[in-house]
């Protein structure tokens, strides 16, 4: 099996990524920074989410596995005391792949015939850089709603913890095969109204966002941002692709909730 160990960088995390390398080396497991297996993450969420994007061009191949050094994250399984237990599932032990929904963002540009695709595990958000953002919300190609506010964040079933959980969105289990749609500060008063709650779209619906000014627009993709101007529309549904988490051991979706919001 080939795999390779992405670090947060701290000095902490460090150390515990070349421990699991040379104790999975002892194993005769093939480091592959290229073309790996299992991708082992050490530091937190916003570790395990660079690790995913840099390897979406391998997501039917690659599965990953967090080890948090800091407080405990959402995506990882394992604390830093339990790397010696985890070398060996990984060595000697067939894992349990758990695949997530993931979000396909397709941004396209007036006067031009090729759109940018994206992937995101979290959430794609949209904000204006200078005033309101007017935007017509599309479902399934009928006009839902023109939205007039600060912003909108799409999310994942798993990303529904994040960004979009602050938002007052709904925690969505990550079972099920879907996009959130979450509003940030609408504009609702005798002229301008919106829907003012969270949209819970199926598998099979598309979610257009098409500007209604010529304004300049902030799209961040889990944690990078992009600034798009000439904007057209973004297109978001659910994606194809998964991403693959290696499960050793159970790790129920709604206890990983409890740990992370709940309990001290």
């Amino acid at each position: 099996m080939n795999f390779t160990v992405s670090s947060r960088g701290d000095d902490v995390s460090n150390r515990i990524s070349q421990k699991i390398r040379s104790y999975l080396e002892e194993f005769k497991l093939s480091p592959n920074e290229e073309e790996p297996d299992i991708v082992i993450s050490v530091g937190g969420d916003g570790t395990l989410l660079q690790a995913f994007h840099q390897y979406t061009n391998r997501l039917a191949e690659t599965s990953f596995v967090g080890v948090h050094t800091g407080h405990l994250g959402f995506y990882a399984d394992w604390q830093p005391e339990e790397v010696e237990k985890l070398v060996i599932h990984i060595a000697k032990t067939p894992f349990k792949v758990v695949e997530y929904p993931l979000l396909e963002v397709i941004i396209r540009h007036h006067n031009e015939s090729k759109s940018e695709r994206f992937l995101a595990l979290n959430e794609c958000s949209v904000k204006s850089i200078e005033g309101s953002v007017v935007m017509d919300i599309e479902i399934k190609g009928n006009l839902f709603e023109t939205f007039r506010g600060d912003g909108l964040c799409i999310s994942t079933p798993s990303g529904s913890t994040a960004y979009n959980k602050a938002l007052g969105g709904a925690i969505v289990h990550p079972s099920l095969a879907c996009i959130q749609v979450a509003e940030m500060a609408s504009i609702n008063n005798r002229v301008y109204r919106t829907i003012g709650s969270p949209l819970v779209l199926p598998q099979h619906h598309t979610c257009l966002l098409k500007p209604k000014n010529n304004a300049d627009f902030q799209v961040t993709i889990d944690h990078q941002t992009l600034v798009q101007k000439d904007m057209k529309s973004i297109q978001c549904r659910v994606a194809e692709e998964k991403i693959r988490f290696a499960r050793f051991r159970p790790f129920p979706f709604w206890k990983r909730v409890k740990e992370s919001f709940i309990t001290d």
